[in-house]
């Protein structure tokens, strides 16, 4: 496994590992998905429906869709704004998977694994 982190005069929280594709990876508290991939070596996190063609990290800040990958058996989910954790799973996303998000309803808040998309009632 290629580290790509750097090292020198950096304090990292604590190591733990993630499996991405069946492959054990070393992540450090507060890194995203995206950045432990990245730290790897890795550069193709899906392909794309039509054309089969890979895709890898592009904006780094949520905007694209580039890094979409399955997370905990989760589509469509942004790497690059998903912490990893501890026994985290995740998968290169092949095409569009589902469209539908897995999402929950706990104390009257959506709860959803895509970033941005936790809502709670409206008030007025």
């Amino acid at each position: 496994m290629v580290n790509r982190r750097i090292e020198k005069g950096v304090k990292r929280g604590k190591r733990f590992e993630i499996e991405v594709d069946g492959e054990k990876l070393v992540a450090y508290e507060g890194e995203t998905v995206a950045a432990v991939i990245v730290a790897a070596g890795r550069r193709t996190f899906r392909w794309t429906e039509k054309k089969k063609h890979p895709r890898g990290m592009y904006c780094g800040i949520g905007l694209c869709h580039e890094c979409m990958m399955v997370i905990d058996g989760v589509p469509n989910t942004k790497a690059c704004q998903t912490v990893a954790t501890p026994g985290c799973q995740v998968k290169t996303q092949r095409g569009l998977e589902s469209q539908v998000p897995k999402v929950s309803k706990v104390d009257g808040f959506v709860r959803s694994r895509h970033p941005g998309e936790n809502r709670g009632p409206d008030i007025l």
